[in-house]
């Protein structure tokens, strides 16, 4: 019988459409259709107060999005379609649709430097270049609307749906596109738009509306994008409040590299001689570093191949790279070749292979352990049918008896005992937040550990003071002030490679400042000046360290009458000539001593 490696974690009584998941695609190919109406282009007052167009902040937020892409997923494909325009410029040759390009770029692509520069500069020359209009008028046939939606479809024709996802992102603050035509003109358009939009949704393409409101006007999904979209009851009462949000993010996104979700390699997990399933493993954490270097060709601007050659000082002639080695021991020279010394650090038989060991307790299990990040497993019954099922009946009985196991993982290049950890799924109402499996987690040989020296002793050789109850309670105290709440890894970014992605964005686009880059690693300055955590403070350091003039008189008794003259008089020691200036430290060390 086949086995659900994801359903078979779940209980008989859930249901199945909780646990169905398909394949993740691997390429995200978008359109973003922009409304370049008249209606665009009409000041309105932002939230600061200031007077702006709707299409100037739709073109803020692009660029902001295609800025935070080439960073996070370079590899995804967009396209810029601009709808009720003066010019046409498609290749379906449809009135008021501009798709907007540069060169050397397909239509539907990756985003580039010289697009996003483009893009950023397009509003001051739109309305001379490519012009806008109110596309549907009255007595034409014209259907703008319709025609963006035809032509987006045809550049999201491109990938396989099993692959790829495909999406259309529409913004408009135009809620009634066909408010200014005849009743039967305005129905007729109104079917043919909707019916184009059914059409694009079957071949499975997204259409995704972000709105445009005005201060005093709000827009009203219900007279025709609600249909166009196929929302109905509470869905068009949320529908604004996440349009909302949603574009705020495109705006505000975090400069965050995105990788794609694969399995880093396969192994055998064997549990006894005669006994072994598979597994896959993934790195769900990983520190990040900035990409490697690429040396270009200064002249054609072609990658450049490095390689190291060793060239003979007395007659300039390369030489071969020493096909010996060897190693001094017990006063003999042990010489061997370059695949013997790299066969010595192999284990035998030991590649991509896990042994289980045995089990031992959780407590057994310390924090100060691992030596790395942990890497989670997965069973897979790709090669071995019934890895899944021996999986779960081991990691349902790990949860239960509170076990971990103990096992020998081996590799081509080295070998690690490992803790295999069992992990329950962790789901809420918006989806599954941690996934069922168990962490490998990599633990030191006795080699590995060090014992640590006794350091909790005074300056003269006597027992170092402890803390008092009054010292514990004010340290508790200020712990219990400074805490913080739903605290997680995710809210704070790397600071410095925020500024390593904002410098490439400088360099790339040609800008002349470095955007500004926020540090959630800095001190919260406005928590801690708060007057019950001031006071927490000011309490902990009196507990410790006494009254404010009892430390500055420690602070001066501290101060020996040797080391004032010390301090005092090494401005008057560097005027003095060198053969002076020794005696006269001589003498000092001597008075000290």
């Amino acid at each position: 019988m086949d086995l659900d490696p994801e359903g078979i974690f779940r209980d008989d009584s859930d249901s199945d459409e909780e646990f169905s998941q398909e394949k993740e695609p691997t390429k995200d190919l978008v359109v973003y259709l922009v409304d370049a109406s008249p209606k665009m282009f009409s000041p309105t007052t932002t939230d600061g107060g200031k007077d702006d167009t709707h299409f100037h902040a739709v073109m803020s937020c692009l660029v902001q999005a295609l800025k935070a892409q080439i960073i996070g997923r370079s590899y995804d494909e967009v396209a810029i379609v601009f709808f009720n325009t003066k010019e046409k410029k498609n290749l379906q040759d449809q009135e008021a649709v501009y798709v907007f390009n540069v060169e050397e770029r397909e239509p539907l692509d990756k985003p580039t430097a010289r697009l996003i520069k483009e893009l950023s500069s397009i509003e001051d020359t739109f309305l001379s270049n490519i012009g806008s209009r109110y596309g549907i008028t009255p007595g034409s046939r014209e259907n703008s609307l319709n025609n963006a939606i035809w032509v987006a479809q045809a550049l999201l024709r491109k990938g396989s749906a099993k692959t790829t996802t495909k999406r259309m992102v529409l913004f408009t603050n135009e809620d009634d596109p066909f408010g200014s035509v005849t009743r039967a003109t305005k129905t007729d358009m109104i079917r043919t738009t909707v019916q184009r939009a059914k059409d694009v949704q079957d071949l499975g393409i997204l259409i995704e509306l972000l709105p445009l409101s005005r201060p005093d006007e709000e827009f009203n999904v219900s007279i025709f994008y609600a249909d166009m979209m196929g929302l109905e009851g509470d869905e068009i009462a949320q529908f604004l409040p996440l349009a909302s949000q949603r574009l705020e993010d495109m705006t505000d996104q975090l400069r965050k590299r995105i990788f794609k979700k694969r399995k880093v390699k396969t192994l055998t997990f064997q549990l006894t001689n005669d006994v072994c399933i598979e597994v896959n493993t993934y790195a769900l954490i990983r520190p990040t570093v900035p990409g490697t270097i690429t040396w270009l060709d200064a002249m054609t601007n072609i990658p450049l191949r490095t390689e190291r050659s060793f060239i003979c000082n007395d007659t300039g002639a390369l030489l071969e790279e020493a096909p010996k080695r060897f190693h001094p021991y017990n006063n003999e020279v042990v010489k061997f070749s370059v695949a013997e010394l790299s066969a010595v650090k192999k284990l035998p038989n030991t590649a991509n292979n896990l042994r289980l060991l045995g089990f031992k307790p959780l407590n057994c299990l310390k924090d100060y352990h691992n030596l790395r990040p942990s890497t989670f497993i997965f069973p897979s019954d790709e090669d071995i049918f019934g890895s899944t099922r021996a999986f779960i009946a081991l990691h349902k009985s790990m949860l239960r008896l509170g076990r971990f196991s103990l096992a020998f993982y081996g590799t081509s290049s080295n070998s690690h005992l490992v803790a295999l950890v069992a992990q329950e799924e962790v789901t809420t109402s918006s989806g599954q937040v941690e996934p069922p499996g168990m962490h490998m987690i990599y633990l030191p040989y006795s080699d590995d550990i060090r014992s640590v020296e006794e350091i909790h002793t005074a300056s003269d050789g006597g027992v170092a003071p402890r803390a008092t109850e009054d010292q514990i309670k004010s340290a508790s105290a200020l712990i219990k002030r400074i805490d913080l709440k739903d605290f997680s890894v995710c809210q704070f970014a790397n600071p410095a490679l925020q500024r390593h992605y904002g410098a490439l964005q400088v360099f790339a686009l040609g800008e002349d400042e470095m955007p500004d880059i926020k540090d959630e690693t800095l001190p919260d300055e406005d928590g801690l000046s708060r007057p019950g955590v001031v006071k927490a403070i000011d309490e902990f350091k009196t507990a410790v360290y006494g009254e404010p003039t009892m430390r500055k008189k420690k602070k001066k008794l501290q101060v020996g009458p040797m080391q004032m003259l010390q301090e005092r008089g090494r401005p008057l020691l560097r005027r003095l000539p060198r053969k002076a200036r020794a005696m006269t430290g001589q003498i000092l060390l001597t008075m000290e001593s």
